[in-house]
């Protein structure tokens, strides 16, 4: 139950059962026996249906949280190397800063004898 194969096979057997009871005395008398049984295969048939969508849907969202995860493992790595990046160009900065502070720094005067 839940696949096209059993929704085709049902339908089948609906269409077979029918003209079968087509040719039968007395089509269907005061209870509706038959209605019922028409309506409860198509409650049997919806039933089937709604399991082949639950199916669908969740091999969607099993793809679809794949592809999310990848997606964050990618980002993970470039935001890891753009940090690397950003550590050494802070680096860099310290590293100029102190020859900056180097270069500004009075040089001692000679004295004057």
């Amino acid at each position: 139950m839940g696949s096209w194969r059993f929704v085709g096979g049902f339908v089948l057997f609906m269409i077979l059962w029918a003209v079968a009871n087509s040719y039968a005395s007395g089509w269907d008398p005061y209870p509706f026996i038959l209605l019922n049984l028409f309506l409860s295969m198509l409650a049997g048939l919806q039933g089937a249906i709604l399991l082949i969508s639950a199916k669908r849907q969740d091999a969607i969202a099993a793809a679809l949280a794949q592809h999310d995860c990848d997606t964050n493992i990618a980002a993970k790595v470039d935001i890891e190397a753009l940090l690397e990046i950003n550590n050494r160009q802070l680096a860099m900065i310290s590293d100029l800063r102190a020859i900056l502070d180097r270069l500004d720094r009075p040089r001692p005067t000679p004295a004057n004898d």
